[in-house]
């Protein structure tokens, strides 16, 4: 039976016990980054008839994985999602294999696509490609994790994380045809082309972040 909202029981398991993991990690992959995941996978969910209960879930246990290391973080949040024995309240053992392997396949990286509609509405709502929100987020991420590094050095990193990840070229894809992240993702683009204009934002950006 599909749900018309995520399970009272299940939103309270999840944001007492799941959600809360999430203020270890940093700025990029925050509570604030989960809980828009959720609200975009529950909106695609409702789109595309998807189970509730499951894309919440789902969403939630995403990136719990980057407690360890982050190549395999879509592994290894799939195994923390199988391994909780408190889901299956919710969820049958074939529901949970789905929703392990939905996790896995969120990653940008991934070249195949998702082996499940539930993979494709986490890895759509995982990119959200507002681009002042990703090209902050990878400044976040810079800030971070290369701390050692200075200015110049993380506009380097920075560019070339965006031609590697949002250009044309790049490693993204979107998998549900005609989503809003279709045209953020255009706009994107179009600024990593004009490099004088991304340099203006980025400048903008990283002051705000580093406090200048």
């Amino acid at each position: 039976m599909i749900t018309k909202n995520p399970s009272l029981d299940l939103i309270e398991f999840i944001e007492t016990q799941i959600l809360p993991q999430y203020a270890a990690f940093d700025k990029a992959h925050n509570m604030e980054h989960v809980t828009r995941v959720i609200r975009s996978s529950l909106d695609l969910a409702r789109r595309t008839g998807a189970d509730l209960n499951m894309a919440y879930a789902i969403a939630a246990y995403h990136d719990l994985g980057l407690s360890g290391p982050r190549a395999i973080h879509h592994v290894t949040s799939g195994k923390i999602l199988m391994a909780d024995h408190r889901l299956r309240r919710w969820f049958s053992a074939d529901q949970l294999r789905m929703m392990k392997e939905a996790v896995e396949d969120h990653r940008a990286s991934a070249s195949r696509s998702p082996r499940s509609i539930y993979g494709k509405i986490v890895a759509e709502a995982d990119r959200d490609i507002e681009p002042e929100l990703v090209i902050r987020r990878t400044i976040q991420f810079g800030l971070s994790n290369y701390p050692q590094f200075d200015k110049e050095e993380q506009w380097r990193r920075f560019m070339k994380h965006m031609d590697e990840k949002y250009s044309v070229n790049g490693y993204l894809r979107l998998w549900i045809q005609g989503s809003e992240n279709e045209r953020k993702l255009n706009e994107l683009r179009s600024l990593i082309i004009n490099r004088a204009k991304m340099r203006e934002v980025f400048d903008r950006i990283f002051a705000e972040e580093s406090n200048l």
